[in-house]
């Protein structure tokens, strides 16, 4: 086995470590409100740095692993792990990676920026017109959320645009991952019960997708936003740049 291969595994080996243990210790119980199921999840830097810092291969492998040993330990439902959590955190940390490395070089980052966050304020805003939440304070928090993700992305566009093709290739990503996230859980809950952990439930109707994708969206991609620039930039300070140019 090459070096090269030998690396990529224990990199592998290590984001999905990472991400499992602190995701685990830090979800603190929380799930989505109204439809449960979907926790909360500041863990989701871990492998966008690797996506990013090596290779979207790294990121997206330690992801898929990670988030399996969580589900195991959170809900115990493997069916509904691979299903959906492996191939969304897979799928969404592998674009994340891919699109980090022409993003911030094709100076389109600001502009795509701001504009990814008009996804989720404008599925928050139908959201609250079709009355998803339940009640008005369910409501203002995502609302609030989803403004302050849109505030964000302005804040890096105008101050700090070397960052803005990263915040970009962030948010697809996580618009990939959240979407797969919302419908698959409802299709899967269309055949099978959820987790009763997580608050159970079969056959919930279909608004239950729009809550699961913007609780996933909006409660991490301000982590994403905050922590991933600073974080990407220390640790290519402090690692060598042979064995990053290895993985």
């Amino acid at each position: 086995m090459t070096y090269r291969k030998s690396l990529e595994l224990v990199l592998i080996a290590v984001n999905a470590a990472l991400y499992a243990g602190v995701g685990y210790l830090t979800y603190l119980g929380v799930f989505a409100p109204v439809v449960g199921t979907v926790r909360f999840w500041p863990s989701v830097v871990i492998p966008a740095v690797f996506a990013v810092v090596y290779s979207p291969r790294v990121g997206a492998f330690g992801a898929g692993i990670g988030i399996f040993i969580s589900d195991m330990l959170i809900h115990g439902d493997p069916v509904l792990s691979i299903t959906v959590g492996v191939t969304s955190n897979m799928a969404g940390f592998y674009v994340l990676g891919v699109l980090a490395k022409t993003l911030g070089r094709a100076g389109r980052g600001p502009s795509l920026s701001i504009a990814m966050q008009a996804i989720p304020l404008a599925v928050t805003l139908l959201a609250l017109w079709m009355n998803f939440f339940g009640d008005a304070l369910t409501g203002s928090v995502f609302l609030g959320a989803a403004i302050l993700s849109f505030g964000i992305s302005v804040f890096y566009s105008l101050y700090r645009p070397v960052y803005a093709g990263l915040i970009a290739a962030s948010s697809i990503g996580l618009l990939l991952g959240a979407t797969m996230i919302g419908l698959g859980v409802w299709g899967y809950s269309q055949f099978f019960s959820l987790p009763a952990v997580a608050s159970g439930g079969k056959n919930l109707p279909l608004f239950a997708a729009a809550i699961w994708f913007l609780w996933t969206y909006l409660t991490e991609i301000p982590f994403l936003m905050v922590l991933l620039p600073p974080l990407t930039a220390a640790v290519k300070k402090a690692v060598p740049v042979a064995a990053r140019e290895q993985s």
